[in-house]
């Protein structure tokens, strides 16, 4: 979801991967759909715009949110989601060959902006990325409740052998008997300072590599499910995390930064069709970590696909119609 990268190696970077997502590509949206309590008069009408996302299953669907949202105010929608890693995502709409996508708070304050150090009051931090990121030619809007921030979870069995409620406990745990902390995590969890690297210091935890197993988010919640590993990283408004009855652990010293949803648009696209505004505010209001661990539950869970998923929801809340 995130990679922390800093100036000169997110340039080089960030182009590398444009190349490589195929950002020339993409295919249009055509869904048939028309305003509901958004869109009404087509204030996009004559507007072609290019929705991006990432590739993991949250992303998906909020781009297919946003993409169907302005198709129904009336815009030809170029459909860019699903591109991999956070860089390339950002890239694409900071360059302008994307118009807009949905990013996360914390995503953009440390890995894009380069800080260290959180801001631990929610609104504050959007606030701070919206002002520094203005000077990248992009612009952010309103954020959702939705925060979708790191945790680790494990089975019911673990928890009631360890009983680690917190991080503290984990880390206490990992100095008090080393081999019961196994941790999967993503590659890029692995990597980041606002991850993996970041919390062991955060916490004092000391795990060794050899306890630590890199792997594709999906499985993850597989193996920390089956005891494969006795902790896995997950994503708080991950659906899978009540289906498959896995307890999360508190992050009792507020390491993990707000990840709060937001809309981050291309300024030079917004200043040419400022109606996307409009059109995402009802919509992002409306979007929270209930919402999302519903919707996200719908594709990794009942295996639906991120599109139709998205389209029955914006249909559901009245927002479009069919």
């Amino acid at each position: 979801m995130r990679v922390t990268l800093r100036t000169a190696v997110v340039g080089v970077m960030g182009g590398a991967l444009l190349a490589g997502c195929g950002l020339t590509s993409g295919s249009p949206m055509v869904d048939d759909v028309k305003p509901g309590t958004i869109g009404k008069g087509l204030p996009l009408k004559g507007a072609d715009l290019t929705v991006a996302s990432k590739e993991f299953t949250e992303q998906l669907i909020l781009g297919a949110i946003m993409g169907i949202a302005f198709e129904a105010a009336g815009a030809d929608v170029l459909d860019r989601t699903g591109i991999q890693g956070s860089i390339g995502a950002r890239e694409a709409v900071k360059s302008g060959d994307a118009d807009a996508m949905y990013e996360y708070t914390g995503t953009a304050w440390i890995t894009y902006l380069g800080n260290s150090e959180p801001i631990d009051d929610p609104h504050k931090q959007w606030e701070a990325v919206r002002k520094a990121d203005a000077e990248n030619g992009v612009t952010w809007l309103s954020p959702a409740e939705l925060n979708n921030t790191y945790a680790l979870a494990f089975n019911e069995k673990n928890a009631a052998k360890y009983k680690t409620k917190t991080l503290s406990d984990v880390a206490a745990l990992s100095k008090s008997d080393p081999k019961a902390v196994t941790l999967c995590v993503e590659s890029e969890f692995s990597s980041r300072e606002d991850g993996l690297p970041g919390m062991q210091k955060a916490y004092g935890m000391k795990i060794p590599n050899s306890n630590i197993t890199k792997m594709d988010t999906g499985i993850i919640y597989t193996q920390a499910a089956k005891g494969s590993c006795t902790f896995g990283e997950v994503f708080t408004t991950d659906g899978r995390i009540k289906a498959m009855k896995l307890s999360v652990t508190e992050d009792d010293k507020h390491f993990f930064p707000n990840y709060n949803v937001a809309p981050e648009i291309n300024s030079k696209s917004l200043k040419e069709h400022p109606e996307m505004a409009e059109v995402l505010a009802p919509i992002t209001k409306k979007l929270n970590n209930k919402v999302a661990r519903e919707l996200n539950s719908k594709v990794d869970v009942d295996g639906q696909d991120p599109h139709e998923v998205a389209l029955d929801w914006l249909v559901r809340e009245g927002f479009i119609k069919e």
